[in-house]
């Protein structure tokens, strides 16, 4: 029970208290829970299989909620399409799609970068007021400077 898993969630919630950020805290709060009252066993493995899907689910219906409450209709979407800011925004939407796509076959192939971005993930949330939505967009971000990496250290492309 009081292992080094559990010690580090508990370095976590520290962290997360430190830094005043609730959404990390009650992150690490109900994996304890979840780990004192022993359904970890069963939960952690379905929570890690299918806990980003959930996320961004539940980060789908909060962004659709205007909408579904009126306060976003097709008015507001004429309106918004004359703004430079919209069509910026709109391009920013494509491209994140994109790069998190690649990040779905970055952590695919190689799963144990999920380590590292964990690591930057709780890093940007403890120490910058960042927020968790970013883990399959940092996987995307890794994948396309990888992708550079190694066109530049095999010499492609540069005459060598």
């Amino acid at each position: 029970m009081f292992n080094q898993a559990f010690f580090f969630l508990i370095l976590l919630l520290g962290i997360g208290v430190v830094a005043k950020n609730p959404s990390l805290v009650i992150a690490v709060a109900v994996l304890i829970i979840l780990k004192l009252v022993g359904a970890d066993e069963k939960l952690f493995g379905m929570i890690q299989a299918k806990g980003i899907n959930w996320g961004v689910t539940v980060i789908t219906i909060a962004v659709l909620a205007p909408i579904a409450s009126g306060h976003i209709g097709f008015t507001e979407l004429g309106g918004a399409i004359k703004s430079p800011y919209a069509w910026i925004a709109l391009g920013a939407g494509i491209a994140v799609a994109i790069i998190a796509k690649y990040g779905v076959t970055l952590l695919s192939e190689d799963p144990h970068i999920t380590t590292a971005l964990v690591l930057g993930t709780i890093m940007a949330v403890s120490l910058f007021k960042g927020v968790a939505v970013g883990p399959l967009i940092g996987a995307g971000i890794a994948y396309i400077a990888m992708k550079f990496f190694e066109l530049f250290r095999s010499g492609s492309g540069m005459g060598g």
